[in-house]
């Protein structure tokens, strides 16, 4: 059996550059808003995208802030939007919740995953349930990590 090559996608922000500060007005300490994020190079075949932003550095785990799919694939994602389906986060809420460090300096990753189908699972469902409708579907990804600290 072959294993499907998983493309790579470019996912960049006109707020922030890969490895840079994530500003103020994206975090608890401004207005909490999404940052714009654009995707390009999204495989032919995708018929929906999938996004999920998390704090790997959070003292308890890693820290879900933000679920988002079925998302159009011709889709850029504007500020302060909600461009699909949202998923509940780990603060309980199924909005974008920003980067909120308890202390030092986190890094927090947008990954977006294009996929050749729509989920449809629905409003509030949980990271482990849109991995799971997620599973054999991902035919393409892309990253974007930014830092954020309380001292920034």
């Amino acid at each position: 059996m072959e294993q499907a090559t998983l493309l790579k996608m470019l996912l960049k922000s006109p707020s922030f550059e890969a490895g840079d500060t994530i500003p103020t007005r994206y975090t608890c300490d401004g207005e909490n808003v999404n940052p714009a994020l654009e995707l390009n190079d999204i495989p032919p075949d995708t018929r929906s995208l999938a996004l999920i932003m998390d704090d790997p550095d959070a003292p308890a785990g890693t820290w879900t802030h933000w679920l988002v799919w079925d998302i159009a694939p011709g889709t850029n994602i504007a500020e302060k939007s909600e461009a699909g389906t949202m998923g509940i986060n780990d603060f309980g809420t199924t909005n974008y919740q920003g980067p909120c460090p308890p202390i030092g300096i986190h890094r927090y990753f947008f990954r977006v995953y294009a996929l050749d189908t729509t989920l449809e699972l629905p409003t509030g469902s949980t990271r482990e349930e849109l991995l799971k409708a997620m599973e054999y579907h991902v035919i393409g990804s892309g990253e974007l990590m930014g830092l954020y600290s309380h001292a920034s």
